[in-house]
């Protein structure tokens, strides 16, 4: 497995919004969609702020690989769930990155049900 490079890092983590495409079972791409993605130091992490029911993220939890796109990047990933041991961090670098949308858009994304759908993005 490769790691991210430093101006993946930062293209990727510094985007508002990344494009996430889970892989189904033939191989094909899902249509990507719109989600929000943070940085915490050398890792990239999603949440669906819908919890474990959200299209998405049940569609990733099958294979869990896809493919992101944001900052000019587009790289496959596979998706880890990395625990709670990463909640708090995860939940800063949400307030961070978003407190700007106000409370309606971003307090989904810090919920308990949020949390439990966190996945670290892991370049392939």
């Amino acid at each position: 497995m490769t790691t991210w490079t430093s101006e993946e890092l930062d293209r990727i983590g510094g985007a508002t919004e990344l494009g996430l495409a889970s892989v189904r079972r033939d191989g094909s791409l899902r249509r990507f969609v719109t989600i929000w993605v943070v940085r915490v130091g050398d890792d990239l992490y999603v949440r669906s702020g819908y919890g474990r029911g959200s299209n998405w993220f049940s569609g990733a939890m099958q294979q869990l690989a896809g493919r992101v796109r944001a900052g000019g990047i587009e790289r496959d990933v596979i998706f880890e769930e990395p625990g709670s041991g990463v909640d708090r961090a995860v939940d800063t670098a949400y307030h961070a990155k978003y407190d700007s949308h106000g409370a309606t858009n971003l307090d989904p994304m810090l919920t308990r049900t949020a949390a439990e759908t966190t996945f670290r993005l892991l370049p392939v």
